[in-house]
This record gives C-alpha cells, sequence and structure tokens, in this order.
C-alpha cells in the first residue's frame, strides 16, 4: 500500500473526528491545551485501536459488524446531539458550563463512534493481507492532528456567534450520524 493511498485512507477516516470536533469547539466555554489534547489522543488511540481490532477480528466479524456498524455510530452520535441541544434550549447556564465532552463516558462515546469505520478499514486490510501496524499509526497520527485543528476552529467560530452554538453543535453531531446512516444505506 502507498503512502499516498494510506494517507488518503487516514484523512478520510479523520473526517468524523473532525467534524465532532468542530462541533464540542463550537459549544465549548473555552478551549485549553488539556482539552485539546484529551480530545486529540482519544480520538487517535480509538482511530488507531479500531482498525487493529478489525485486522484481529478477521473476516468473520466483518459480515456481523458491516451490517450494524452505521447504525451504532448513527445512535451514539444522535444521542449525544441530541442532549447538547436539549440542554441548551432547557438546562441551566451553570449546568452547560459544568458538562465537558471531553471527558468521561461523552468521550468515550464520542471516540467510539467516530472511528466505528476504521474497523472495517482493519478488517479490510486483513482480506488484503496487509501489515496493520504502520497504517494504525498513520491513521492514528492523522485522526490526531485533524482533531486538535477542528477543536479549534469551531471555537473560533463558537466565539464570533455565542452560545446559541450549542445547538448549532448538536445539530452538526446528528446530521453526521444520519450522513453515515445514508452512506451506508444507499
Amino acid at each position: 500500500m502507498s503512502l499516498l493511498t494510506l494517507l488518503g485512507i487516514a484523512v478520510g477516516l479523520a473526517m468524523d473526528a473532525f467534524a465532532v470536533a468542530i462541533g464540542i469547539g463550537l459549544t465549548a466555554d473555552s478551549v485549553s491545551l488539556r482539552k485539546t489534547l484529551r480530545l486529540a489522543w482519544h480520538f487517535g488511540l480509538f482511530q488507531a485501536l479500531m482498525p487493529i481490532a478489525g485486522w484481529l477480528a478477521g473476516h468473520s466479524l466483518a459480515q456481523w459488524i458491516g451490517d450494524v456498524d452505521h447504525w451504532i455510530a448513527f445512535g451514539l452520535l444522535t444521542v449525544i446531539g441530541g442532549r447538547m441541544i436539549y440542554e441548551a434550549l432547557h438546562g441551566d447556564a451553570e449546568a452547560r458550563t459544568e458538562r465537558d465532552p471531553t471527558r468521561g463516558a461523552s468521550l468515550v462515546v464520542l471516540s467510539v463512534a467516530t472511528s466505528i469505520d476504521a474497523l472495517a478499514v482493519g478488517l479490510s486490510l486483513a482480506l488484503l493481507g496487509v501489515d496493520i501496524w504502520y497504517p494504525a499509526a498513520v491513521i492514528g497520527v492523522v485522526a490526531f492532528a485533524f482533531t486538535a485543528a477542528g477543536i479549534h476552529l469551531g471555537r473560533r467560530f463558537g466565539a464570533l456567534l455565542g452560545r446559541r452554538m450549542e445547538i448549532v453543535g448538536g445539530v452538526i453531531l446528528i446530521a453526521i450520524g444520519v450522513q453515515i446512516l445514508i452512506e451506508h444505506l444507499s
């Protein structure tokens, strides 16, 4: 596999992480180095580990996960996005500022949701007989970089447009889930 092909795959896989990071940046009161590194590290780590898991699982799991991966990603992103919208409309301001999607269960759920497609890539690479370690590292590093850039880009837009951006961030997450669902169903 050529480096150009591998980078194309890595960038394609990083797009969901990038878009989710923009959504998180839009809703954040602040984006510190710590938040950036925590989000980028987890998204990059999950993007690197999922192809390895897919590669190890082999062909038998490919048919099972391939039938439901889009539903899993759709469900996870819709729940997180819906919660963001609900809290923006009905939650108090203090509760919204205390919630940090770069921590806890939300971080894990978002990490899984943005890396489900990488599992299928790992399965594909196993079928092609490609060694997984180098591609997994490249995929993880690209996802890390795109996530770090996305959260800061989202924060810049959020600072310009105000706190209503939490609704926009939730809608973006739901839209990504719908897009994943449509791509896999058509």
